[in-house]
């Protein structure tokens, strides 16, 4: 290994992968120890003959593996390496850095301690058959970048079978978080969501995910396209989950589709919306353009258009950014604590209106200075709040938790609301 300083930010990537000395630890992730064992008797209770106990209290009871083991507060992130963030089918192996990112994430984030699992198994059936073998020793599920969509059918499987959350973040991450931008821009414009024209740039799992928790919250006029163009009625090769979204109408391509659009969310590539487009859209119009790195259209050739749009993108060098980490771990971090057996379509709701309502709140200077910007207040550029906000998890880890309790999917007989937001907020003072 090179010990020279690293130039440009691919050597910097891979020199930060890397272990900094020749016996050191690769990668991102490692074990962190929650129990002394520094002498013969901490051995003893670590191992043998002391661990026996709680092994004995957990055959008796099956839900003392909450008390005795990290179960609660350890999620699985689990890929097969088909859909690998821009760069698509790239093997298990070669997902692992993002998979161990994705661990970093909910630990850096939420405090919840997460584990990488690469599957050499492709088909839906191997891998719920694999991923719910082991789902009990973990408290939730994490699926990530697994192809569309058999990604769908997976989840939608485990969900039945298996006794802890299972979250398929490429889909649900993005519609939680645009749909709290969605809700702020609504108070705005003093639109409401049955009005509404929605298109939908993208019809992989993100959008398909998207276009569902839309529709739950009370939007039925959406229009979905694909690589092929608008998905209507009639029109050959379409999934079952693309055919769900076929509707009876004349446009066909993205130009059609967005003439009078209230809202469009892009999920595909770099510049499919012109000027000329976000011209025809309707007043006030709301853009997620959140194709990585390049947007469908950049913030500022979308302003040159028009001067009422509201848009976000999935970058961090505009306003209004469209994160997953805003939503992934807070949410785990309210499952798992009131040890919930499925995250709900109420659950990811009370997500986005929890992210909604901390945009509305003064933004902390720790958060300007992160940012650089002096301007952070609750209007147009921003509608969704920081991922530097620590509140973050409150807001949501809370409401998530509250409403687990509510939809009787928690496993936990008491809950104080109160109490627990003093929990997650000792827990945020401790960063």
């Amino acid at each position: 290994m090179s010990h020279e300083s690293p130039q440009n930010f691919e050597e910097q990537s891979l020199h930060y992968h890397q272990a900094r000395n020749a016996f050191g630890t690769n990668g991102k992730t490692g074990t962190l120890l929650t129990k002394p064992c520094n002498t013969t008797h901490e051995l003893s209770m670590a191992y043998s003959p002391g661990v026996a106990y709680p092994c004995l209290e957990i055959q008796k009871d099956i839900s003392k593996a909450y008390d005795y083991t990290n179960k609660g507060n350890l999620v699985a992130v689990i890929s097969d390496g088909t859909a690998v963030l821009g760069l698509g089918d790239i093997g298990h192996l070669a997902s692992k850095p993002v998979m161990e990112g994705k661990c970093v994430l909910f630990k850096k984030f939420a405090n919840v301690d997460a584990v990488d699992i690469e599957l050499n198994v492709h088909s839906v059936d191997e891998i719920v058959s694999v991923v719910s073998a082991m789902a009990d020793s973990f408290g939730g599920i994490n699926l990530e970048d697994i192809g569309a969509p058999k990604c769908f059918e997976i989840e939608e499987k485990l969900k039945k079978i298996c006794n802890v959350p299972i979250f398929h973040d490429d889909q649900h991450g993005t519609a939680v978080i645009t749909t709290a931008g969605l809700m702020n821009v609504l108070e705005f414009s003093g639109k409401k969501a049955e009005d509404l024209k929605v298109v939908v740039i993208g019809a992989g799992a993100a959008g398909i995910a998207c276009a569902n928790m839309y529709r739950n919250f009370g939007i039925t006029h959406i229009i979905m396209i694909d690589s092929k163009g608008v998905i209507y009625k009639g029109r050959d090769n379409l999934n079952k989950y693309k055919e769900s979204f076929a509707i009876d109408t004349t446009d066909r391509t993205i130009e059609d589709a967005l003439k009078d659009a209230d809202m469009v969310l892009g999920l595909s590539s770099a510049n499919v919306i012109t000027k000329d487009m976000v011209k025809s859209m309707n007043d006030h119009p709301i853009i997620f353009a959140c194709a990585n790195p390049k947007p469908e259209i950049l913030p500022t050739d979308a302003k040159e258009a028009r001067d009422d749009v509201i848009i976000g993108t999935g970058r961090s060098d505009f306003p209004n950014q469209v994160n997953n980490v805003l939503g992934f771990p807070a949410i785990f971090r309210g499952a798992l604590d009131v040890q919930a057996s499925k995250i709900t379509e109420n659950m990811k709701l009370a997500a986005s209106k929890a992210l909604a309502a901390l945009a509305k709140e003064d933004v902390p200077d720790y958060v300007k200075r992160a940012h650089d910007r002096d301007d952070m207040e609750f209007g147009t550029n921003y509608i969704i709040p920081s991922p530097f906000d620590r509140r973050v998890l409150v807001y949501v880890a809370s409401e998530v938790a509250r409403t687990a309790i509510e939809d009787g999917v928690a496993k936990i007989d008491c809950f104080d609301i109160d109490d627990y937001k003093n929990f997650l907020n000792n827990m945020i003072k401790e960063k």
